[in-house]
């Protein structure tokens, strides 16, 4: 029997990475093979994403062009089969549906481990509710091939949902509230992907750092977990994100210190400097509250980076409540930071507050945080030059003779190297600073150009 062809197109978040890579592991087992090519694919799921302003919109736009590839499909006698999964899934429900006659399926965030019965089915359906069973304990490990075509790094889920309820976010609606996976079940993902090649694992959650999964008879910390998950053989660095400041308790600053894997880089959000718009926002910190979390990492790890996320033009923000912002751009020094306008997300307390900004504010503010940030995180390259690194090798660059992989602090650094190298920690001296991208030569190699690959004069 011929194998059936699945597009998955994936929206927003890691976390969408994710569940993306788990339904096509779970469709695998259904016949269905991954195409990168949407007009091939017998299947065609949309993972969306609802945090970004017009995010059904755009949703909306992508089914119109499906519902002409999807006609053109069936006058030459093939029956494709359109999904939309994930957030927009969960908060739109039927109304996709009802607006969009090309979608067979709809299903949330915590359902998609009914993909294949959904399918079976042959009817359109709806399916975004919050279900009792884990859907964890419904779906396969990746085969081995899938994992090595995924590269040498990967995410793993450890927690969803969140319990914050900022004014801002959409999440606890959506991916409703806390839970955290279980260690073994953790363990054992982590060590078949090790066993694939994967060595460097980022483990994620909406609030990652809110974990307090049960094993060994006992609640697990996130601190506990990075110890856990560092002792399985071929994990050769860890990352976790996203982080809530409130969460950040003292197992998981010691592991900062003690755990050599866990890589020197951080993403922390704060979303603002001002202490009235965080307040408004129902962030349950104070700005010095985060610059004192902030401050005890550093203790711990005195080469920690830290990245973040802002928003401007929150309701109520002030022109100096945007100044503190940037003040605390300059003060914290971000290696790196996203940055958005504030947009009125329906169902959300932020969305129905007075004194929403003008879209004109929102977009000058914007301009002047996101070139604080562009400069800070220029002067953080710029003091990567003549360091060395250990940086994991993940796949060819651009330019013959060229691999492209990332420091510890996440930046992508490209060497001129051998093939063999890809999947290795190898250390590299950089020399040069790109747009987008740090070069380097390996440190027990002759100094080549990484641009232009010509040897160096007196290496």
């Amino acid at each position: 029997m011929q194998d059936k062809k699945l597009y998955v197109k994936s929206y927003g978040c890691q976390m969408n990475v994710y569940d993306s890579h788990r339904m096509a592991d779970l469709l695998e087992r259904e016949g269905y093979v991954e195409t990168a090519a949407p007009e091939d694919a017998d299947l065609i799921i949309l993972n969306t994403c609802h945090i970004r302003e017009k995010a059904a919109e755009k949703v909306y736009s992508e089914l119109g062009r499906l519902r002409v590839m999807k006609r053109e499909a069936a006058r030459g006698g093939r029956d494709v089969k359109v999904a939309v999964a994930g957030c927009v899934a969960q908060a739109e429900g039927a109304e996709i549906i009802r607006r969009a006659p090309v979608v067979d399926l709809v299903v949330g965030p915590q359902s998609y481990h009914r993909l294949p019965e959904l399918i079976a089915r042959g009817d359109r359906a709806v399916e975004t509710e919050f279900p009792v069973e884990d859907k964890f304990a419904h779906l396969p490990p990746p085969t081995k091939a899938a994992t090595r075509a995924r590269g040498v790094t990967a995410f793993v889920t450890v927690q969803e949902g969140c319990d914050k309820f900022c004014t801002f976010c959409v999440v606890p609606y959506t991916r409703g509230a806390e839970i955290s996976r279980p260690v073994e079940k953790i363990l054992d993902e982590v060590r078949h992907l090790a066993a694939s090649g994967v060595r460097e694992i980022t483990l994620i959650g909406q609030n990652v750092n809110a974990y307090h999964g049960e094993g060994f008879g006992r609640t697990f910390t996130l601190g506990q977990l990075l110890h856990r998950v560092a002792s399985i053989p071929g994990i050769a660095r860890l990352r976790y994100t996203t982080s809530h400041p409130r969460d950040v308790d003292d197992d998981l600053v010691a592991v900062h210190r003690d755990l050599p894997r866990l890589a020197p880089q951080l993403h922390l959000p704060v979303q603002s400097g001002s202490d009235r718009i965080l307040d408004a926002m129902n962030r349950r910190h104070t700005r010095a509250d985060y610059l004192r979390v902030i401050e005890r990492l550093r203790a711990a790890r005195p080469d920690l980076a830290l990245t973040s996320d802002f928003i401007v033009g929150f309701p109520g923000e002030t022109e100096q409540d945007f100044r503190d912002t940037l003040a605390i751009v300059d003060e914290v020094g971000y290696s790196g930071a996203f940055s958005f306008k504030y947009s009125q997300r329906p169902g959300t307390p932020g969305a129905t507050m007075n004194d929403q900004i003008a879209e004109d504010v929102k977009a000058e503010r914007l301009a002047r945080l996101q070139a604080a940030i562009n400069r800070n995180a220029a002067a953080f390259n710029a003091a990567c030059r003549g360091r060395t690194f250990d940086v994991l090798m993940e796949k060819p660059g651009r330019l013959p003779g060229q691999l492209s992989g990332r420091s510890p602090y996440l930046q992508p650094v490209q060497v001129m190297a051998p093939d063999n190298l890809i999947g290795e920690m190898v250390s590299v001296t950089i020399t040069e600073l790109g747009t987008n991208s740090l070069f380097g030569v390996l440190a027990d190699a002759p100094r080549i150009d990484a641009k232009s690959s010509r040897v160096a004069v007196g290496a």
